[in-house]
């Protein structure tokens, strides 16, 4: 598929997404009835498509994905602009990041390679993860003169040999200048303006959180929300207490430590324990017009071995298994007794995800690597600190967004540390300063 005939197949999805919205009736039914309406329907969605249209969507696609013998080549509709490989463990995968492109869906796997996914890392980076069957490394590679395919060879290793290369640099291939791509610049919020979702705002039924900290409208936003609450208790731990408990204190401590910090204004999505749908918990941070939504959690898992921090961040396909069995747990939370409460508005969500929140996903990466940096010195994270999956309450299209697991309560170390006083406080400093550097540099970027 060409450029122009995917920006082409890309408006087309834009102007369904918008007759939805605007609850476009079929035209016999419209013929003597609401002309008016109908006249200004057809202005509002042409504006709407026209500031759509404005967002960057010209980046080259992952055509395909072909693997013979211990080649693997991916090949593209466009020139991209710099493509980066590395490893990871546990399950062991070879991970491929290309900028300037967007992510296709799947291939076909050989060899070495089990399974081939792929999906957006942040606005203008498409990922591509190769499991293996045994560890390989990625020896050569490099762009046609075209640049429209990048072959890439492996070789098997040993054991040691593929550990070693989880903590050694990516390899960097670059396609010839005179073809390569210019990646957008990216912004600190949103250039599309998506519609607020008035589903998830009429399950709220309720006022809005105050905002406290800061004085003036021009201090940045962060909405704080403690993950569960009400009937949801989130995890147990083997003593019989909450996550739901454990992340409202955490939340609590960082809206003190912003506070007291007077750089931010702080709201919380619940300061006690109540429960909230996930697409309502979302749509409070955009109401607000939040700059950052910080979503807190305790992790669990069937080994209470496993302990350590680790950061969400958004993406329709899950980076492994772990995060793909956490998003369904944690997106689970709005079904009781059989009954979704949450009930997500697919019409809206169709067309944000390609495009506004390929903004968003690139500011929300940039700040969990920011925050897992100042938050380390006292918060010992898994080695694997960030991973992304389909979190319903990461989606807002115009508000980046991460969410912390701060700890297994699964392990019955981790779980003293999350309900102490000492490490709720350790988790906000490392938060404040994560958000205030945040920021500083959003600005600095201006």
């Amino acid at each position: 598929m060409n450029a122009p005939r995917g920006r082409t197949i890309m408006i087309s999805r834009i102007a369904q997404g918008i007759a939805r919205l605007l609850g476009r009736r079929d035209p016999a039914q419209n013929e003597g009835e609401g002309s008016s309406g109908a006249a200004f329907a057809r202005v509002a969605g042409l504006m709407l498509l026209a500031a759509l249209v404005a967002t960057p969507i010209d980046a080259a696609s992952i055509r395909g994905i072909e693997i013979v013998g211990d080649s693997i080549t991916l090949r593209f509709d466009g020139p991209v602009e710099h493509a980066r490989a590395f490893t990871l463990e546990n399950p062991r995968r070879i991970a491929i990041d290309v900028t300037g492109a967007h992510a296709g869906s799947g291939g076909q796997a050989g060899g070495y390679v089990t399974a081939i996914r792929q999906a957006q890392f942040n606005h203008d980076t498409a990922r591509v993860v190769l499991d293996l069957n045994a560890p390989a490394l990625v020896h050569r590679g490099g762009f046609a003169a075209d640049g429209r395919s990048l072959v890439l060879e492996i070789a098997g290793a040993s054991d040691s040999a593929f550990t070693r290369s989880t903590k050694a640099r990516s390899k960097a291939f670059d396609p010839p200048v005179a073809i390569r791509a210019t990646a957008p610049k990216p912004t600190d919020r949103s250039a599309v303006r998506v519609p607020l979702d008035h589903r998830a705002g009429r399950v709220a039924g309720s006022q809005l959180p105050p905002i406290i900290g800061a004085k003036g409208t021009g201090r940045p936003l962060v909405v704080i929300d403690a993950g569960h609450g009400g009937h949801d208790p989130g995890s147990l731990a083997s003593d019989g207490r909450r996550e739901k408990d454990a992340a409202l204190a955490i939340a609590l401590a960082i809206r003190d430590e912003l506070v007291e910090s007077g750089r931010v204004r702080v709201a919380l999505t619940r300061d006690r324990d109540k429960f909230l749908v996930l697409g309502e918990r979302r749509e409070i941070a955009r109401r607000l017009g939040a700059d950052l939504f910080l979503s807190v959690h305790a992790d669990s898992a069937p080994n209470p071995a496993a302990r350590g921090a680790t950061i969400y961040t958004l993406s329709e396909v899950a980076s492994d298994k772990v995060a793909a069995a956490l998003a369904a747990r944690e997106n689970r939370a709005d079904v009781l007794n059989g009954v979704n409460l949450g009930g997500e508005n697919q019409d809206v969500s169709s067309i944000l995800f390609d495009l506004a929140q390929r903004e968003t996903m690139n500011v929300s990466a940039d700040f969990a690597t920011l925050l897992q940096r100042e938050m380390s010195t006292k918060i010992p994270f898994k080695s694997e600190f960030h991973r992304f999956a389909g979190l319903i309450v990461l989606k807002a299209p115009d508000v980046p967004s991460v969410l912390l697991e701060t700890g297994y309560i699964s392990n019955e170390d981790d779980a003293k540390l999350l309900f102490s006083k000492r490490y709720q406080r350790d988790i906000a400093e490392g938060v404040r300063r994560a958000v205030e550097l945040h920021f500083a540099r959003r600005l600095a970027s201006k």
